[in-house]
């Protein structure tokens, strides 16, 4: 992301980028990041460049107003105090706004998967269509077939990674199958890094995950597969199994359907644990532990479904805004204690709801893709 906000900065990023750096600041995580980046630069540029702050300021305001939807306010606000760094660092202040703050929370943007290529472009990938992905030069990438990628293990002449990085909204899911002939599926709000291709030099098949994903990898045993995560690798010859690692959760586990894998924690270096089928590994006071699990709660989701099995609803809010693509905020505290037990198919946010009232009773309401509960009159 990057070379995006660089464009950003620069007042030379292009309609789809701007949409691609709008829906990557959905996420509490990044917008620190973005500000970092931008107070950096700010730094960077404060005793050389003089532009005048109030026209940097309008050019690019009015950039964001003409590619933001009403829905989308409050990223609005983020995106403008990015504007007001950038006429900061223009004018050469060194004194920065600390106090800026904004959430995006609750803003919807119009979710798109977006595919990031090698060489830096952009592209929005659309749901059940068949086509091929080309790079800026015109050299294909993949193909697209329905609601999967696929790259081919074809010959490299530079014989070097270059490496794609799928990343998939909330509301949505979408499949890759990587040149070895491994299959992921990525739930939603998650993103992938992955080789366009797997090189005859590397001894690991390395991809990096944030979110959650289910693989099934094709055998390969001269060359171990890598899921690296932020705080766990997974490391198989070929199975099938789940890695949940949303980083805004600071929650990490692997569930396994079939075969073996071994994982490693990165947290303290030192502790690893072999993986059975039916098993999760997971932390507990930063170590790894494992328990006997029924993978159907775990892996329901790659066929669509939502399985709570003794769930908090505090837990089960989470997966419900990732699934519908909505902000919940639950005012009635009492409800975060209730445990569920729920099948859920095709129904919509209201449905599930309106079942869990039939638990414990409460009010709610829709708005622009916000969920308010409350305490019942």
């Amino acid at each position: 992301m990057k070379h995006i906000i660089v464009k950003y900065i620069n007042d030379s990023i292009s309609p789809k980028e701007l949409e691609v750096l709008k829906i990557w600041l959905v996420k509490p995580k990044n917008q620190k990041k973005f500000k970092q980046f931008l107070l950096l630069n700010n730094d960077l540029n404060a005793t050389h460049i003089t532009i005048d702050e109030v026209k940097a300021f309008k050019k690019v305001s009015a950039k964001i107003d003409k590619t933001t939807s009403t829905k989308s306010k409050g990223l609005v606000n983020v995106l403008k105090y990015a504007a007001i760094l950038i006429g900061l660092s223009f004018l050469g202040y060194s004194v920065y706004d600390y106090t800026a703050t904004s959430t995006i929370t609750s803003v919807k943007v119009a979710p798109e998967i977006t595919l990031q290529l090698e060489d830096g472009t952009i592209q929005v990938v659309k749901n059940d269509v068949e086509t091929v992905i080309l790079n800026a030069s015109g050299k294909k990438v993949s193909e697209q077939k329905d609601n999967q990628l696929v790259y081919t293990n074809t010959e490299n002449a530079e014989e070097l990674l270059s490496y794609n990085t799928l990343i998939v909204p909330y509301g949505k899911t979408f499949g890759i199958t990587l040149s070895d002939g491994s299959k992921v599926t990525l739930n939603a709000g998650s993103e992938l890094t992955y080789p366009v291709r797997f090189i005859k030099g590397e001894k690991k098949r390395t991809v990096f995950l944030d979110g959650e994903a289910f693989f099934k990898v094709a055998k390969d045993k001269m060359h171990p597969f890598i899921v690296n995560t932020q705080d766990m690798d997974v490391e198989v010859l070929g199975t099938a199994f789940n890695v949940t690692s949303y980083s805004e959760d600071h929650k990490t586990y692997t569930v396994l359907m079939e075969g073996k894998v071994a994982a490693h924690n990165k947290l303290t270096g030192n502790n690893s644990v072999i993986l059975s089928p039916n098993q999760r590994v997971y932390f507990n006071n930063n170590r790894l532990e494992t328990e006997t699990i029924n993978t159907e709660k775990y892996v329901a989701w790659v066929k669509g479904k939502l399985v709570f099995i003794d769930d908090s609803f505090g837990v089960i809010t989470n997966k419900l805004e990732r699934k519908f693509n909505v902000t919940i905020h639950n005012n009635y505290a009492a409800l975060n204690t209730i445990i569920i037990t729920a099948t859920f198919t095709t129904e919509t946010i209201e449905q599930v709801l309106n079942t869990f009232q039939t638990y414990k009773a409460f009010n709610y309401t829709l708005k622009n893709g916000v969920v308010t509960i409350t305490k019942p009159n």
